[in-house]
């Protein structure tokens, strides 16, 4: 897209949003390019990618994780930006078209409405109104859907996901926010009790979270004895794209206006890199269980947090070593057999005949990155990306989260390399995010920026096209080293739609 075709306010617009129009130039030539996917070598299984942690071993890794967490290094980052439209959308459909009383869901909902977390919040709205949910109920049902989506009730549809009712219990019930901090307590507090909390929102909802978190910190403070440190910050717009209308031209609002979006969860790269605690566990905001079932669950993220400390020492070791030594061809073998092992690294064909120079700076490079360990679940039919082997340009192969957008559609050995695996990642990660000095990586150089999605969006009913950046745990970390470690199913418990807070895990 060339400058001259950009009027005056056009420049403003970019200037705004905190790009150049070198930059945005690169943005539309991408969307006027062919995505390039990736090319799957074949799914990570047991012993050939993912770890399985011997149940010997985890009493000494959660001894790890507690004494790095009592020293203050832990903190939990939570992306929370997205709106709760998408887990209301079958509803709201319903609620447009004013044909939801006949339908099944209708049925369902009136049969099931008291076991939602947020039942008591809408029997007090309809109280509020002078009116009772049971005689709605017996009536017309779509009336129910008002009070759920709209500002006339709950608002819910409208609402960021941290602030919906997932859980009941018999004194209070709970929002998602509010099970991140009780979760929290349970893993990354410190010697002084204090809870480090992270939490990405939109821009929009802000105001709404930041009220919300000062109502019920207190109180969490005094149920659990702990001191929460909660931060907030929303996706930086400079890390927003230009969008495309369906001829490939730039999209404009009904004023003329260039429409930027938001680039996907690829974004949040460097609101994780404001962190200043080294190690981060990361988790989605609607992946989160009643209290109930959170003790397998923070056992292991404990044993997670424990095998990366540990595995961080090793690597510290070694990269001192080579910082202040010349390594013989015996010890670069040793450095490189852990590289290979414990790191799967696969190191070059022909790195036996490098230099002892070579070697030490090929392993120096390799050691010296960020390093994430994520839980890995088996397959039982949820939507989302894997962990396979894939290849490189040079072909070269190194583990990787994939989703399937990601693949070349086209190719049946590809889609049959897709279909082989028997595992699904559920985001469930932690990750450190400086060196050996304790200086922190420049997150930037270790993204394949050539993992870009191009996805089908709409603004006020108006199709059109926008350039996702890589993703935050896909082609963003592309780089890092990457250790799977294989977790159980109970472990993760998402809540895409209303329905799944219908489930056992969730009621």
């Amino acid at each position: 897209m060339s400058e001259n075709l950009l009027t005056g306010s056009d420049l403003e617009t970019i200037r705004k949003e905190g790009l150049t129009v070198e930059e945005v130039s690169s943005q539309f030539e991408i969307l006027h390019s062919e995505t390039i996917p990736l090319k799957l070598d074949r799914p990570c299984s047991i012993g050939d990618g993912i770890v399985a942690i011997p149940g010997s071993d985890r009493k000494a890794l959660i001894s790890i994780h507690n004494q790095a967490a009592a020293k203050g290094k832990m903190t939990k980052f939570v992306p929370a930006s997205g709106a709760a439209s998408r887990m209301f959308r079958s509803w709201f459909n319903y609620y447009r078209t004013k044909g939801f009383n006949d339908t099944e869901d209708a049925r369902i909902l009136g049969n099931e409405i008291i076991r939602f977390a947020f039942y008591d919040d809408l029997s007090n709205v309809i109280s509020r109104d002078g009116r009772d949910i049971r005689s709605i109920l017996r009536g017309n049902i779509s009336e129910i859907l008002e009070y759920i989506l709209t500002p006339k009730g709950l608002n819910y549809a409208h609402l960021p996901k941290a602030l919906l009712k997932f859980h009941a219990y018999p004194d209070h019930n709970r929002t998602s926010l509010e099970e991140h901090l009780v979760e929290a307590t349970m893993y990354v507090q410190d010697k002084n009790r204090i809870c480090r909390i992270h939490i990405t929102i939109s821009e929009e909802y802000r105001s709404d979270v930041e009220n919300y978190i000062s109502n019920i910190k207190e109180y969490y403070e005094t149920e659990y004895n702990v001191k929460f440190e909660i931060s907030l910050s929303i996706q930086f717009p400079s890390t927003n794209t230009i969008a495309v209308d369906m001829e490939g031209k730039p999209f404009r609002d009904e004023t003329g206006k260039l429409v930027f979006r938001p680039g996907g969860h690829g974004a949040l790269l460097k609101n994780l890199s404001t962190i200043e605690e080294d190690i981060i566990f990361v988790k989605n905001i609607d992946n989160i269980v009643p209290d109930r079932l959170k003790p397998e669950t923070v056992l292991y993220k404990k044993i997670l947090g424990g095998y990366l400390v540990k595995l961080q020492e090793e690597i510290f070791h070694y990269l001192r070593f080579l910082n202040e030594n010349e390594p013989d061809a015996k010890q670069l073998s040793e450095i490189a057999g852990f590289c290979h092992e414990r790191l799967c690294v696969v190191l070059p064909s022909n790195f036996e005949r490098f230099s002892n120079r070579g070697k030490k700076d090929f392993v120096f490079d390799i050691l010296n990155r960020p390093l994430r360990v994520c839980g890995m679940v088996k397959n039982e039919g949820e939507s989302g990306g894997g962990p396979f082997w894939v290849k490189g340009k040079n072909g070269e192969q190194s583990l990787q989260l994939v989703e399937k957008v990601q693949i070349d559609a086209g190719s049946e050995k590809q889609k049959a390399i897709w279909k082989s695996s028997i595992y699904f990642s559920p985001v469930d990660l932690v990750c450190s995010i400086r060196d050996y000095r304790g200086k922190k990586f420049d997150l930037g150089k270790y993204v394949d920026n050539d993992t870009y999605i191009v996805s089908d969006k709409s603004y006020k009913g108006e199709p059109l096209k926008v350039l996702e950046l890589p993703g935050l745990w896909n082609g963003s970390m592309a780089r890092w080293n990457t250790i799977f470690v294989e977790v159980p199913s109970i472990t993760f418990n998402p809540v895409k739609t209303v329905e799944d807070l219908l489930r056992d895990e969730h009621v």
